[in-house]
């Protein structure tokens, strides 16, 4: 049989309004606006300004110490306020170009702020680096009043220091994870980090010390949200130049953050303390604060009861019905999908009947009830509910029907999986994905009599497996870096640096990068539906699987600061202790 399509016709219809639209395709591949700005006025021209130079390129610097053992819990000393933090693995990195997991932001929010910090309340952009900011009428121009402020040495903060970042995060030699990121929103990032133009060709500029000015591609409702994100860190550029990759290092670390780093004992735990350079350093409670890399869920619960950890990121699935029971157990929506990413290009997946089989054949409500069980969500779509866009249903009925399933998978040529080769699932080392990975492995047993050997990696290996290619399926998970459904799409456009599964269309391309243009509005949620129907519905690019839950235990009796939020973010600055 031929594949099973969705609603062609309405499809079809908003497709041909979008073609009338000219736009520039963006093939770079990788928080909404806020109160206590000033008033919007329109953006005065821009300078002439000198193009900017190219960054040098980035080397990764290592620790120069030898891995450790995780040490045991530092106590206290009586006059100092100790946070200590299970941060679920060893980070990438510390340079902000080359960092793209929740563990490593959780450290760039205390070594590091950009021009937008994050509320920790509600998640939303908040002034940082920039006190202030305008808007032009048509909303593709901002420009920026940043507030005094220096780096840990001391030296002072300028907006040559955040066009330096920038164009380092862009600059193709940085080769950073994340640069297709900014790409969706500065005019010329994307000729800059695909080698088709110099860095002039980058619409940001330092119009004087305190003033930085940036053109959008589009009016981007969400834009300020977005500049909270660690690929537009700003980093020190004279302590780079000094040390070059080993700027990263303790002996050699300068920051711009509420803390400093101390000490980085690679798998053993990172230090950071108290920044007396920091502008808002009267704000800032704790001493210092400790990130163990905890991989083990059951090591970091038992840690968390002896006292030996404040605040454990994450809760060993096996022991969840009494943890659920605790006071100190925080679960709360997130703005995050559990998502397997297909390897779109990898005989038998590159059929997209045989991913829509996989799809099918999983039952979302048991292994929500009977494995995660924390109150995820089951989702079929990549973005969940929010203000103004439903989260997707299935064209074609439930979303577990194994007889679709079947169906897929014969109009492949596998009926009831004869000729179906074993291939590999691929998830990084955790207990809860390795229960997770185990349940999907028998539905697609028991549904498609095919088969799938596990294999897990430590973090980083895993990442870089993940973002190569190097996988038939992996399992992935998405935490929106601003509040709009853009956010769980962009990713997904031809060469994006997270499209691991190297998912191409050029119409879902067209639907991104015209929502990218459109003022916010139904409209332009309904361009973005329509991309979403094409990722998932047409072409099952990805097998999404649930909406998370965020999970923490942290005893907000004793510690002040800390909120759940829908994006999970918790910036050390602004904890206490009670």
């Amino acid at each position: 049989m031929k594949e099973i399509n969705g609603n062609m016709k309405k499809f079809m219809t908003i497709l041909m309004s979008v073609l009338l639209v000219s736009l520039v395709l963006v093939s770079c591949g990788g928080k909404k606006e806020e109160a206590k700005v000033e008033p919007v006025a329109t953006a005065a021209p821009a300078k002439a300004a000198a193009p900017a130079k190219a960054a040098e390129p980035v080397k990764v610097a290592e620790p120069a110490k030898v891995a450790e053992p995780v040490k045991a819990a530092e106590p206290a000393k009586s006059d100092e306020i100790v946070f200590r933090i299970n941060n679920g693995a060893e980070p990438e990195s510390l340079d902000p170009s080359q960092i793209q997991g929740v563990p490593e932001h959780r450290i760039f929010e205390t070594l590091f702020e950009g021009l937008i910090a994050s509320d920790p309340v509600t998640a939303d952009g908040i002034p940082g680096v920039a006190e202030s900011w305008t808007v032009s009428e048509d909303g593709t121009q901002y420009t920026f009043k940043l507030r005094e402020a220096y780096w840990s040495d001391g030296v002072k903060i300028t907006a040559d220091d955040v066009v330096y970042s920038w164009l380092r995060e862009l600059a193709p030699e940085t080769a950073s994870p994340y640069a297709w990121f900014p790409c969706m929103f500065l005019a010329g990032a994307d000729e800059y980090n695909s080698g088709a133009a110099d860095a002039s060709a980058v619409q940001i500029r330092a119009l004087d010390e305190s003033t930085f000015q940036m053109d959008l591609i589009g009016p981007l409702p969400y834009v300020i949200g977005a500049l909270g994100h660690y690929s537009f860190g700003i980093v020190p550029k004279h302590a780079i130049e000094k040390f070059g990759a080993n700027w990263i290092l303790p002996e050699n670390f300068v920051g711009n953050g509420p803390y400093i780093l101390q000490e980085w004992t690679p798998q053993s735990r990172i230090v950071a303390v108290k920044n007396d350079k920091y502008w808002d350093a009267d704000a800032v409670k704790l001493d210092k604060v400790i990130f163990y890399p905890i991989e083990d869920t059951n090591t970091s619960y038992n840690m968390f009861l002896q006292g030996e950890l404040d605040w454990d990121t994450s809760a060993p699935q096996d022991q969840l019905d009494s943890i659920m029971m605790r006071e100190d157990f925080q679960v709360a929506p997130q703005l995050s999908t559990y998502y397997y990413t297909i390897n779109n290009t990898r005989a038998p997946f590159n059929d997209a009947n045989v991913r829509k089989a996989l799809a099918y054949a999983v039952d979302r409500e048991a292994l929500v009830e009977q494995v995660t069980k924390a109150g995820q969500i089951p989702a079929w779509g990549i973005v969940p509910d929010m203000a103004g866009y439903e989260a997707l249903q299935p064209a074609e009925g439930e979303m577990y029907d194994p007889e679709v399933a079947q169906k897929f998978l014969a109009a492949a040529g596998y009926p009831n999986g004869v000729g179906f080769p074993s291939f590999q699932l691929l998830y990084n080392t955790n207990d809860a994905h390795k229960k997770i990975a185990e349940f999907i492995q028998q539905q697609w047993k028991e549904n498609l009599n095919i088969n799938c050997e596990l294999i897990n990696e430590e973090w980083a290996t895993y990442l870089s497996d993940r973002n190569s290619g190097n996988f038939d399926v992996a399992r992935a998970g998405w935490v929106g870096d601003y509040q709009d459904p853009n956010t769980f799409l962009d990713m997904f456009i031809t060469g994006a640096g997270m499209n691991g599964g190297k998912y191409s269309n050029d119409v879902y391309d067209l639907f991104i990068n015209e929502g990218a243009r459109m003022e916010a509005g139904e409209d332009r949620m309904g361009v973005l539906k329509t991309a979403e129907d094409t990722l998932i519905n047409e072409d099952q690019g990805i097998i999404p699987f649930y909406y998370y839950v965020s999970q923490n235990l942290i005893d907000t009796n004793k510690w002040g600061g800390w909120t759940s939020n829908t994006m999970d973010y918790h910036p050390t600055k602004n904890i206490y202790l009670k």
